[in-house]
């Protein structure tokens, strides 16, 4: 733990997002849950932190249970794309413009315009009670303060947003400013390692609650989420992640990084400084660490 914790100093606290700029660079917290309900923790696990990217995975499955596969991939690729994160290069090179999948910003905010809800606030409130549900029953909610230094800095996301209404990937009924505001909102949800802890381990369970058993989430959709999550959870880093770690995995730019161990575990990791892909410096090679020793992967 503590040589992961020295590697932070590698990293800077994301900065382009005023708020996240506050986290302690130096941090570092881990919580491993079983699905017999055995807890490991270590460092800061109390640390509050928003998803960020990590949501738009539990945005995804929402939206597949919402419009079913046929209606999400009308709207986003299957592919990774090679490109940061936040780029539009491949909106206007590549026919027919649709983002080539739903982890990237375009492919996101895409997803959450299909979100069912009348208002913007429904929307949301239906994906706090889904996330909330998944985290073992969390009263989660939107750190306020981060979703207006987002709003208010996104000018990246706006370009991405009115360039898919453009190529009318967003339709001609949809207010794209409403649907920012879901999206700044699902990316500014607080939460711990322990409930993003709990929700891998769902994912690693197939969509199922550990204790009671419920089928929270059809297996085929966590299924597709956890191909994403391999492909292109860790950014631009989401080879290198899957030859040295190999595990599904996504992070985002709070330092948070949400793993799993098919069937095994579920894994909440917070490290708030990055490496230049955007990555946490100290949770990666913490999970590169314990993988190894572990014999984690899936390959």
């Amino acid at each position: 733990m503590e040589a992961s914790r020295a590697i932070a100093v590698e990293g800077q606290v994301a900065s382009y997002i005023p708020e996240l700029a506050k986290a302690p660079r130096e941090a570092l917290g881990i919580t491993i849950l079983s699905p017999d309900g055995e807890i490991v923790s270590a460092g800061e696990t109390e640390l509050l932190f928003t998803m960020q990217s990590i949501s738009k995975v539990f945005t995804l499955m929402l939206a597949f249970m919402d419009n079913g596969e046929e209606g999400v991939f009308a709207k986003v690729g299957m592919e990774p794309t090679g490109d940061d994160f936040n780029s539009m290069l491949k909106l206007e090179l590549v026919e027919p413009g649709k983002p080539f999948n739903p982890l990237i910003n375009a492919g996101a905010i895409a997803i959450s315009s299909l979100i069912h809800g009348s208002t913007p606030a429904a929307k949301v409130e239906r994906i706090l009670a889904f996330f909330g549900e998944v985290a073992g029953g969390a009263a989660l909610s939107v750190n306020a303060d981060v979703f207006r230094s987002e709003s208010a800095t996104a000018h990246r996301n706006r370009s991405l947003a009115y360039f898919l209404k453009d190529n009318e990937v967003l339709g001609e009924e949809i207010d794209v400013e409403e649907v920012l505001s879901v999206y700044f909102q699902h990316c500014a949800i607080e939460i711990t390692c322990g409930q993003l802890a709990r929700m891998a381990l769902v994912l690693a369970l197939g969509g199922a609650d550990p204790v009671s058993g419920q089928q929270l989430i059809p297996r085929r959709y966590v299924q597709i989420a956890k191909a994403f999550m391999i492909m292109c959870g860790m950014y631009n880093a989401s080879g290198e992640f899957a030859i040295k770690v190999g595990i599904p995995a996504k992070s985002g730019v709070s330092g948070g990084i949400l793993a799993l161990v098919p069937g095994r575990y579920g894994i909440g990791v917070i490290g708030p400084a990055l490496g230049p892909k955007g990555n946490s410096t100290a949770g990666v090679h913490l999970l590169e660490t314990m993988s190894a020793s572990l014999d984690w992967s899936v390959f």
